[in-house]
């Protein structure tokens, strides 16, 4: 079953009329061969296969209707339109043209007996449709258009709707002519169409088709074809996976354990049991010559960054080193602090490099981190460049890796040795990804959650409350202060300028320290040079500071026990799981804990369901969930940059009862009939298949 000899590769200028011009056009929808275009689904149907009385009609819905001139005339003076009245016996609709073009005037005369489908609008004078599309009926030519629903697309400029319907069926009749079903029959039951069934289903559904769910993914001809994207997903991440374990091999990593028990007896307090368990699968996996691939997911506060530290000493006790990579200069920052502090009393030289390291230092640091004197290495995506040479890299730590782009991802893991040796990774995200996402995007990853928090983690009460009652706010953070507490009042703003978001929070620390002088105000943002922001830290640590006024630089890894109250400005304006990262900031000590969520209203929809998330609930998890109903999985896995990651039709967590099958059946068909699965990769993945080497 060859995967290369489909008449579908071929390229969308083979069909009638796709000249180099409109082939451009729909390669901005994703469309460039023949399979690209079967594969772009109807967004909605439009019902022209028999028209609608005009007396039944109501306003908002989209009719076909028939029915014969009455009248036509043109009116206004500077804005002129044409106005067209028809009527069926049961009822009348005027018709209206805002764009007027030669003859449009003449086809419309007293008596034509004209088909037109539009959307129905109440107007000045009765019900109206402008623009309708329109035709002209002879003799007794019926109106329908088709026997079938009539398909609208995804469009673009320059691409309409007519044109779209016009190659797909195109694109179909090379289907019909050799499109080989690729599901085993053992996986697709009677329950399920085949494969060119199923297209011609969705492409041109039956009148009596139940569009609600054909529209929701549900129906039996959208799930025939989720289940076989899913399953080529599936087969392509297990692909990589097996052949970057057949090809390359990493350093075994078992060490003496006499570093990491130094750290744990250095600690003032205990790991939890989903620490120690998740150290345990990682300790398992290091001392073998695959490469580890594990991600570990832990929601805010959960203490993955001393699993990552003790991971981290496994490979220096064999002579390697570790890299720790974060998405930022500040969270950077902060587990090198964190790390030093730790690591330098075991005598574990730490090593920092950023981007924003002077010449000298970083040519110094370059140095260090070749040479077999530094055991870990800490940085920001610095440490993909090409000019970093590791003495011996044994473990790549990469945090909050949805952050990263894909290929700034694969270039950390070519910093092994040598063409044959590459390093363990290890991934770890505070951004919980459900169970259906991390079955199918990371189908390649083995997967760690530490579903724990550390005793002593008090749950932090959310509040939403408007604008208007900023005064009632800013007497409750005095109030926490005075009572020896301290507060974050966080700034964000719509545009994601440094420059502005620093501004508006520098003017929010000004009227803050003239509304509050009793408290010590301090600012940090992101325009700040690392210096200044990290003394300004460390004096909120050292509670030098009452109140920390800041911009979104402080969503992530910030650690200080004392602060119980956090101020959210306009958090409509950010998603749930910045928010919950946001919050994770307070409640970290044995204090009751607040975070107030200061909106402007009023909210829109999506802002309220948002904030509601937020006060109902704490856990990651169903936070992230609800993340993915909203935004959809590319952003979540931060591929979205990439272009890389995304479904054509497949939805994890609509098809989630799909994916355990879909899991079994990979294992099944990479065995037993590599061939079948060559070609279901090459259907669906195609182009986009580097993604999976991550």
């Amino acid at each position: 079953m060859s995967h290369t000899s489909s008449p579908l590769d071929q390229p969308v200028t083979g069909l009638r009329g796709v000249g180099a011009r409109l082939a451009e056009r729909l390669g901005k929808l994703g469309i460039q061969t023949l399979q690209d275009l079967i594969l772009h689904l109807p967004l909605r149907y439009e019902d022209r296969t028999r028209p609608q009385p005009i007396g039944g009609l109501l306003p908002g819905q989209s009719a076909l209707v028939q029915g014969e001139v009455a009248l036509t005339e043109l009116v206004g003076g500077g804005r002129r339109r044409l106005l067209c009245r028809i009527s069926d016996g049961t009822g009348s609709l005027t018709l209206v043209f805002f764009r007027l073009y030669p003859g449009l005037q003449a086809r419309l005369s007293k008596g034509v007996r004209l088909a037109c489908f539009g959307d129905v609008r109440p107007g000045p004078a009765g019900l109206q449709m402008a623009h309708p599309e329109i035709r002209v009926l002879h003799g007794s030519e019926a109106s329908a258009e088709s026997d079938r629903l009539t398909p609208v697309y995804p469009a673009t400029e320059g691409v309409n709707q007519t044109t779209l319907r016009r190659l797909v069926q195109q694109a179909l009749e090379f289907a019909r002519a050799g499109l080989p079903d690729l599901l085993p029959d053992w996986l697709a039951g009677n329950q399920l169409p085949g494969l060119l069934e199923a297209l011609e289903t969705v492409h041109g559904p039956a009148p009596d088709c139940d569009v609600e769910a054909m529209q929701a993914g549900m129906h039996p001809a959208c799930r025939r074809l989720s289940l076989e994207e899913l399953l080529a997903h599936q087969l392509s991440l297990r692909q990589f996976r097996i052949r970057a374990r057949r090809e390359r091999r990493a350093p075994v990593l078992r060490g003496d354990g006499r570093l990491r028990q130094g750290l744990l007896d250095s600690l003032p307090f205990s790991l939890t049991a989903a620490q120690r368990r998740v150290l345990t699968q990682i300790e398992a996996d290091l001392g073998r010559t695959e490469p580890m691939l594990r991600l570990v997911q832990g929601d805010v506060g959960s203490g993955k960054t001393i699993v990552a530290a003790l991971a981290a000493l496994q490979a220096v006790e064999c002579g390697q080193q570790a890299a720790v990579m974060a998405p930022t200069e500040l969270l950077a920052e902060q587990h090198h602090q964190g790390f030093r502090s730790w690591l330098e009393p075991l005598g574990v030289e730490v090593a920092w490099l950023s981007g924003k390291l002077a010449a000298g230092q970083r040519r110094r640091m370059l140095e260090r981190i070749a040479s077999a004197d530094c055991g870990v290495v800490v940085g920001t995506h610095a440490l993909f460049q090409d000019e970093v040479r590791f003495h011996r890299l044994g473990l790549a730590i990469i945090d909050e890796q949805h952050r990263f782009g894909v290929h700034q991802r694969l270039a950390l893991r070519e910093k092994g040795q040598d063409a044959e040796i590459q390093p363990h990774q290890m991934i770890m995200t505070a951004t919980p990804i459900p169970r259906t996402l991390a079955m199918t995007a990371y189908a390649d990853l083995d997967v760690s959650v530490i579903d724990e928090l550390p005793p002593g983690r008090t749950p932090v009460t959310t509040v939403a409350i408007p604008e208007a009652r900023r005064g009632e706010v800013m007497a409750r953070v005095a109030e926490a202060c005075a009572d020896g507490h301290q507060a974050y009042w966080v700034c964000t703003l719509v545009e994601e300028s440094e420059q502005l978001q620093a501004q508006a929070a520098e003017d929010t620390a000004a009227l803050l320290r003239e509304a509050l002088p009793a408290l010590r105000t301090g600012l940090v943002h992101g325009r700040m040079k690392s210096a200044e922001k990290e003394a300004v830290m460390a004096d909120f640590a050292a509670h030098r500071l009452d109140l920390l006024v800041a911009t979104t630089v402080i969503e992530v890894g910030v650690n200080v026990p004392n602060a119980s109250l956090m101020v959210i400005e306009n958090p409509e304006r950010l998603g749930l799981a910045q928010l919950h990262q946001l919050r994770g900031r307070v409640g970290r000590g044995a204090a009751a804990s607040s975070c107030v969520l200061l909106y402007q209203a009023p909210l829109s929809e999506g802002a309220r369901a948002r904030l509601g998330v937020l006060r109902r609930t704490a856990d990651g998890f169903e936070i992230a969930r609800q993340d993915l109903a909203q935004r959809g999985p590319g952003e979540l896995l931060g591929t979205r940059q990439t272009g890389d990651w995304q479904f054509r039709i497949a939805d994890p967590e609509r098809d989630a009862d799909l994916l355990a099958r879909v899991r079994d059946a990979a294992d099944r068909l990479l065995q037993h009939d590599p061939a079948r699965s060559a070609a279901l990769i090459h259907r669906w993945v195609g182009r986009r298949q580097q993604y999976g080497r991550v």
